[in-house]
């Protein structure tokens, strides 16, 4: 079980936290009711911070609540997390372009090609690890092309489409593509080589929607028997 001190001033944002990661990691499944009481004595802190964390995930449209049932996670809108996956191609583009037109690699690079561009034996093969190594290559792209706006958006966008993208790296074939991938995009941005740069960006995450809406589809599956099974005994 997990636990916070009570008097820690920041209890509600840390039990936010750990909602949100359940809810990244499905293991609070889309249309599972769950009450404030419960959430409380499973985290062992009162109902007040809870209160908060579930507003505040409310607010991102992340869960609802109905009254009598309790709190739930909103079902996942696929034509809404495809629309994001276009606005990042959008958004990528233009910062991998940016990049290509700088005559000097900005220091963000250099920490790219030190994830990236490395041997088979040294990459990372837990799913988790390399999920988190992906977000923060597409994020370091972004942030390297300078424009603070732009990478706001990018940041909000890869907070709402985590719980899918994550998905992608529990096959190993996936994990493998990516550093093959990312390593074409990085090289082709290092050559200056724009029109390449893009058209490798483009399809990486064309690829990475699609593989996503099919790998959540089956994980749902999976996991909504033992979900409705649990609250069954509850």
């Amino acid at each position: 079980m997990n636990t916070f001190p009570l008097e820690h001033p920041n209890l509600a944002a840390q039990v936010y936290g750990q909602l949100k990661t359940e809810i990244d990691e499905f293991a609070w499944v889309p249309g599972q009711r769950r009450s404030e009481a419960e959430i409380g004595q499973r985290l062992g802190v009162s109902r007040t911070p809870v209160r908060e964390a579930l507003f505040r995930l409310r607010t991102e449209g992340r869960i609802d609540v109905e009254p009598k049932t309790g709190w739930f996670v909103q079902p996942i809108d696929f034509d809404r997390i495809e629309q994001l996956y276009d606005l990042r191609v959008v958004l990528e583009r233009w910062a991998v372009g940016r990049l290509c037109e700088r005559q000097e690699d900005p220091p963000e690079l250099a920490e790219l090609k030190a994830n990236w561009l490395v041997p088979p034996s040294d990459r990372l093969s837990d799913g988790a690890a390399v999920g988190q190594l992906d977000e923060h290559f597409h994020t370091l792209l972004i942030q390297a092309a300078g424009n603070e706006e732009f990478a706001r958006v990018h940041r909000d966008i890869t907070e709402r489409i985590r719980i899918v993208r994550r998905l992608d790296f529990t096959r190993a074939d996936r994990i493998e593509a990516t550093y093959l991938e990312h390593g074409k995009i990085l090289r082709a941005v290092i050559q200056r080589k724009a029109e390449q740069a893009q058209l490798l960006l483009t399809s990486h995450i064309e690829h990475s929607k699609v593989q996503a809406r099919g790998i959540t589809l089956h994980q749902l599956q999976r996991i909504r028997p033992r979900a409705h099974a649990a609250q069954s005994r509850a």
